[in-house]
């Protein structure tokens, strides 16, 4: 099983659960945080792919991360989107403030 969270350089890559409901958001955040504080964070990248369920905390938590890394574009990646969860960025309009990839993009195409 893969660590949740995995930093490579200014990356760092939070591999979600298969529920992302209120508690494991709240979870992500506490320890996404944490990391932050401890190394310079320049990218974050939620990787979706055992992901089958997310609710409105799962927005909360992508749009509270782009604040955190000070709302730069193209700072925040969704990776292994399937249908579901591309609508629900979509509806709730996250979909202009993150890309959105099917398929994972390397941390190395970092760029401001």
């Amino acid at each position: 099983m893969n660590p949740l969270f995995e930093t490579e350089g200014a990356c760092l890559t939070i591999f979600l659960p298969k529920e992302l409901d209120h508690p494991a958001s709240d979870m992500i955040r506490k320890e996404s945080d944490r990391i932050m504080n401890k190394t310079y964070i320049k990218m974050i990248i939620f990787d979706f792919g055992n992901t089958g369920f997310m609710d409105s905390s799962g927005i909360g938590l992508i749009m509270g991360r782009y604040r955190a890394l000070g709302m730069r574009g193209g700072c925040i990646r969704a990776v292994h989107v399937n249908g579901h969860i591309d609508k629900l960025l979509h509806l709730s309009g996250v979909h202009r403030y993150v890309e959105i990839h099917r398929q994972e993009s390397a941390c190395g195409n970092i760029g401001e």
